[in-house]
């Protein structure tokens, strides 16, 4: 035999004992968790206040709490006063709740006055009955010029309560 077949077997006897490909199995999962969710339930409505002659607050706390500083409240014409309340919807998982940090409320009669609220506060409260359900309690503080005009104040834009799994 030529020294070049001799060679050329050599090399195809020593690949047939190599190893040319290998596979493994990979087993592949997936958990389909249940989308976020929010519902509100409760405007956030700060009652009646009375514009004092410098400027001035109202705090409304998410137990629906009023504490004025600087403006007078009627405890014997109170208005309607609540903290918003919101319903989320997070099954087992974590998750956080950003709020606006402020919010503008128009005059209704004269829309170039406005009353800003900031300072939002939220408490969430596990729901009783309904396992990975809470409810969000959210106040905020309502500021108001010296002598702010009278009226009703709204914003039907509504502010926004983003609620996101961590």
């Amino acid at each position: 035999m030529s020294k070049l077949l001799k060679i050329f077997c050599i090399l195809f006897s020593f690949q047939g004992l190599a190893q040319v490909t290998t596979s493994a199995s990979v087993d592949a999962r997936v958990r389909v968790v249940e989308p976020i969710k929010i519902n509100k339930s409760v405007d956030l409505n700060f009652g009646n206040v009375i514009s004092g002659y410098n400027p001035g607050s109202l705090i409304l706390s998410p137990d629906g709490t009023r504490v004025p500083n600087g403006v007078m409240i009627s405890n014997a014409t109170t208005g309607e006063v609540t903290p918003a309340e919101a319903i989320v919807t997070h099954g087992d998982n974590n998750y956080s709740i950003n709020l606006p940090e402020s919010f503008i409320l128009f005059n209704q009669d004269n829309p170039n006055q406005i009353i800003t609220i900031d300072q939002f506060t939220v408490a969430p409260t596990p729901e009783a009955e309904i396992e990975g359900v809470d409810i969000l309690k959210i106040g905020a503080t309502l500021n108001l010029e010296a002598n702010q005009g009278s009226g009703y104040y709204t914003n039907s834009g509504g502010f926004n309560i983003t609620v996101s799994y961590n």
